[in-house]
């Protein structure tokens, strides 16, 4: 069997599964249950300072996108962080940790942005004996208004400077939150990493508006006849996520970076896609929350027998394997070519292909009268739209061999007329 043991920044953990900071890491109870459940690790709810306290709505608190099968998509929360005492929680954490030293415990922070702020709530966290810290700078909605969360998140230098005063107030090793409210995810992550981080963790939620109520003409979930923007997590996010999280794997200012996964982690393969674009570990929650804790067990049974397929025995065989397969588009060959092609006896005459083709593509499917679908080599781009509507996964890309004629262009396969001189071609534009 594979081993799933995983060490993370030195942090060590029966498997690389962690459930992120949000409201299953709220309180002792939960987290007990949670690795009872077989959880590597947890990063508790993020705490704040003592001060005023932080008080929740006690309306709805949640938001939701389905899709037609009413399967969860994504989950809009207007939750801010933890509304129980600071006292409560840290006792808590120690409590936890002491009864489960085998498991990753790693608090969330975010506390006002000045100096003594953060020194005072480090000393109190590490008289927990927790793992580590989380630094909450992802957070789009209710503490950004406060100038914290995401509003340090968006600015690179607050971010450096947060950082190098967790780094120098405290031993426990740091991981900064990165909000994807941004258009360049690169910055704040060459931040961290100059700030000393020893690690990033991405992506936290991003900012929305789920939906409006047509009769009461307010967003979703609504308080009192009002509504806000939230933050939107679960399966629909984690393409946003992968995107980020390969983003810093492949700069070259990030490069080695530690990276905790987070975003729409549903099953092992979501978990194994996150790794093998850099991820050392990956954290979830709203699998969670629609499943309970025992999702946990598929997610370890699954990435086991994969890595027993593969041949890995280590998940660190798995982390980054994709990344140099990750390219800009300039650098993609021209001359690697394929067409559609339909396996007639799985096909069940739908024509979901025909009419996504003849209606919004290239006019490369026919329909017999017998309702017969068949490619037009000389029409098809190869877009891969037939192949991503068919509801019975019928039709294939084939690759068209070296030296073959493309019907459609008429070139030689391989031997593309204007790849030499052509600006995808990156050893032209050096030439150049």
């Amino acid at each position: 069997m594979a081993d799933l043991r995983s060490e993370f920044i030195g942090i060590k953990s029966p498997n690389p599964f962690w459930l992120a900071s949000a409201p299953p890491t709220d309180k002792e109870y939960n987290v007990r249950r949670a690795f009872e459940a077989g959880w590597g690790g947890v990063v508790w709810k993020t705490l704040g300072s003592e001060g005023p306290p932080v008080v929740n709505v006690n309306g709805p608190r949640y938001g939701a996108i389905y899709g037609a099968d009413r399967r969860l998509l994504g989950l809009n929360n207007i939750e801010l962080i933890t509304d129980r005492p600071l006292e409560v929680n840290l006792r808590e954490i120690k409590s936890v940790k002491r009864d489960y030293p085998d498991r990753a415990l790693i608090v969330s922070l975010m506390v006002p942005c000045d100096e003594e702020s953060w020194k005072a709530i480090l000393k109190r966290v590490e008289d927990t004996e927790a793992d580590g810290v989380e630094l909450n700078f992802g957070c789009p909605h209710g503490m950004a208004e406060r100038g914290m969360g995401s509003a340090v998140g968006q600015v690179p230098e607050y971010i450096e400077m947060v950082t190098r005063w967790v780094k120098q107030h405290s031993r426990m090793p740091c991981i900064v939150k990165l909000t994807p409210n941004i258009s360049d995810i690169r910055g704040p992550a060459r931040a961290a990493k100059a700030g000393g981080a020893d690690a990033v963790s991405l992506i936290n939620t991003i900012n929305s508006i789920t939906s409006v109520d047509l009769d009461d003409f307010a967003p979703e979930p609504t308080i009192d006849g009002k509504g806000t923007h939230g933050g939107y997590c679960g399966p629909a996010v984690k393409p946003i996520a992968l995107n980020m999280v390969a983003e810093i794997a492949r700069d070259a200012e990030t490069a080695g970076l530690p990276i905790s996964g987070i975003g729409g982690v549903t099953t092992w393969r979501d978990a194994a896609e996150f790794m093998t674009l850099g991820a050392g570990n990956v954290q979830v929650c709203t699998a969670a929350m629609t499943y309970g804790f025992k999702v946990v067990q598929e997610m370890i049974s699954g990435l086991s027998e994969y890595m027993d397929r593969k041949g890995f025995t280590n998940t660190s065989e798995l982390v980054g394997r994709a990344v140099p397969n990750v390219t800009d588009w300039q650098y993609l060959n021209l001359n690697y070519v394929t067409k559609a092609e339909i396996v007639q006896d799985d096909c069940i005459k739908c024509g979901r292909c025909f009419a996504a083709c003849e209606d919004t593509s290239h006019q490369a499917i026919t329909m017999s009268d017998d309702r017969t679908f068949t490619v037009k080599d000389e029409e098809c781009v190869a877009c891969n739209l037939c192949v991503e509507v068919c509801p019975v996964d019928c039709i294939e890309m084939k690759q068209m061999a070296k030296g073959s004629v493309d019907p459609r262009t008429g070139e030689t396969v391989g031997d593309y007329a204007n790849w030499t001189t052509h600006p995808n071609n990156p050893s032209a534009t050096a030439a150049e």
